[in-house]
């Protein structure tokens, strides 16, 4: 029997790239899923290649909190109760401070930042009445290597990296467990979210590369080997890259 067969697990960001190889290999290990993003195509194709899965979806925009708390609600309302969040969504339009581009900076905090602080207000309460629960949230080898064209973005890693061990430290009492995920580069849609023409380019590229580039799948199995671990073992950090990456 899998360690994570009946835990209800709730994904955000799980329309394409991590979070829904994770939903994939999550459904198949048994667990109870209830997953959100913003695009309810893909959500909705995304369930109808899991027919024997228990999952749900509904449409949510991390960045703001009453859609977040709704799909709380949903998990509970289904199962009276939400064993892992896993707060995957983000974005990542890199480009040089000097380019000033204040729109897209806020949009990164909005996404990166907000969107985990609002999984962690909407579920902490249930949780910490539970007396156990798992916070996940996708980081980033940039949330522990600053380089340059990307400092905005870092910036907002660093700080998920700080929130979740925070909350390590604040919640240990109550058996709550957090762990960051911090892939380097991953053949995804991610690079999509990149403005800055040169940057975009570089990022598909070498994300795509045989032998560069992560798969999804890759995250997705050091994802469920977190989940995986007992009640009694925290997996604080998880640093994946590619063998052949350099930074």
């Amino acid at each position: 029997m899998s360690k994570i067969e009946g835990k209800v697990v709730v994904i955000m960001g799980a329309s394409s790239g991590i979070g829904e190889a994770t939903t994939k290999k999550l459904a198949q290990e048994g667990a109870k899923l209830v997953i959100a993003a913003r695009r309810e195509d893909r959500l909705r194709a995304l369930v109808e290649t899991l027919p024997n899965a228990e999952i749900s979806y509904v449409v949510a925009d991390v960045a703001n909190k009453e859609d977040v708390q709704a799909v709380i609600d949903l998990a509970l309302k289904k199962y009276g109760r939400v064993d892992v969040l896993y707060n995957n969504a983000g974005v990542m339009p890199t480009a040089p401070l000097s380019e000033t581009r204040f729109d897209e900076w806020r949009q990164m905090l909005d996404i990166n930042i907000m969107g985990v602080l609002n999984g962690i207000a909407a579920v902490l309460p249930v949780m910490r009445k539970q007396k156990s629960g798992h916070i996940i949230a996708t980081d980033s080898v940039a949330g522990h290597v600053v380089y340059p064209g990307s400092a905005v973005y870092c910036g907002t890693k660093f700080a998920v990296r700080a929130i979740m061990e925070g909350l390590r430290q604040e919640e240990r009492e109550n058996n709550l467990r957090s762990t960051i995920i911090s892939p380097g580069l991953v053949d995804t849609e991610l690079y999509t979210t990149i403005n800055d023409p040169e940057n975009r380019e570089w990022v598909k590229n070498n994300g795509k590369i045989e032998g560069v580039g992560l798969k999804s799948s890759d995250v997705a199995d050091a994802v469920a080997y977190a989940i995986s671990t007992p009640d009694s073992v925290a997996v604080s950090e998880i640093l994946i890259r590619p063998t052949n990456q350099v930074v």
